[in-house]
């Protein structure tokens, strides 16, 4: 894992930000080739330029042991196909057959032993009070929850295995109709426009009393182990800090933000002299950027949020 700074310049296909490395940190894969860079943005000005609006090949995912996989750039910075990569990079991932492992279907080698290791069943809330159900390898037990973009968030069980847990999420969903995902706009219009986290906490409660009764009732043990967020969300998670929708759509064009906060994919981010906004860097997955202290964003004039 190549661990930097920002970059200065240079052309990349972006892979969008991992919580890998315990922060934000947006994933680049350098043109015309070389090793992934996971670059730090925390209160980094981030400048770039998007070419086009194509999107370009992630990659895949490679098991480096039996228990932890990493990202692997694609050899060729191919365009992608369905799916997000290209037709080479899928073919050699196995690690997209994780999510119908419990399922039954074709099962590589390695990702039996990967699934063979504990795992977690978690519930996560979001601004709005959604909260969605989940799970996450033990050794991506934190970085998992991470990227969620969630304010509150509790382990429910550990499990034995891969499949287990699968088997337990999807019982929770049958039971209580508990989404299994949550759009990345929907968080975002979510934080947007949060104003209380009172209602959030409430909500959040409720479906955590729900589950735990759900859990008992098929005899499985309950955790009930409190997710800490990261504290790169402070500024972000309450509800008085100014903020605003960013009013560009940070695929096309050029801009220039410094990043103040980050849940998840979500950032605030300043501007010279404007009020802080919120968008995506989860948007940029796929796109090629040039990065470059030279790129700003357009002047916008738009009002706050929070009123």
């Amino acid at each position: 894992m190549d661990q930097a700074q920002l970059p200065a310049s240079g052309t990349y296909v972006c892979h969008g930000i991992t919580w890998a490395s315990g922060d934000p940190r947006l994933l680049l894969a350098p043109l015309p080739g070389g090793p992934l860079v996971y670059a730090a943005i925390m209160g980094q000005r981030l400048g770039y330029q998007v070419h086009g609006t194509g999107r370009w090949c992630t990659g895949r995912y490679r098991f480096v042991d039996r228990v932890r996989v990493e990202a692997v750039a694609c050899p060729d910075r191919a365009a992608a196909e369905a799916g997000g990569q290209c037709a080479a990079c899928a073919g050699r991932d196995e690690f997209r057959f994780a999510h119908q492992f419990h399922s039954g279907g074709h099962v590589p080698d390695a990702l039996a032993a990967y699934m063979a290791q504990p795992h977690w069943l978690y519930l996560a809330t979001f601004a709005d009070g959604t909260t969605k159900v989940g799970t996450a390898a033990d050794p991506r037990k934190r970085s998992r929850l991470d990227e969620q973009g969630a304010l509150v968030a509790t382990y429910l069980a550990e499990s034995p295995d891969g499949r287990t847990v699968r088997l337990m999420e999807d019982a929770l969903t049958r039971r209580l109709g508990l989404t299994q995902t949550v759009r990345a706009s929907a968080k975002l219009t979510a934080l947007a426009e949060l104003r209380d986290l009172a209602p959030v906490r409430t909500a959040h409660q409720q479906h955590l009393d729900r589950a735990a009764e759900a859990l008992a009732d098929l005899n499985i043990p309950a955790v009930l182990e409190p997710w800490m967020p990261p504290d790169e969300g402070d500024l972000l998670s309450v509800p008085s800090t100014e903020r605003a929708l960013y009013p560009h759509d940070p695929r096309e064009g050029e801009h220039g933000l410094t990043v103040l906060s980050c849940i998840g994919s979500q950032v605030l981010v300043s501007l010279d002299g404007e009020l802080p906004y919120l968008l995506d860097l989860g948007a940029l997955k796929g796109r090629r950027i040039t990065l470059g202290a030279q790129f700003s964003s357009p002047p916008a004039a738009v009002q706050s949020a929070l009123f």
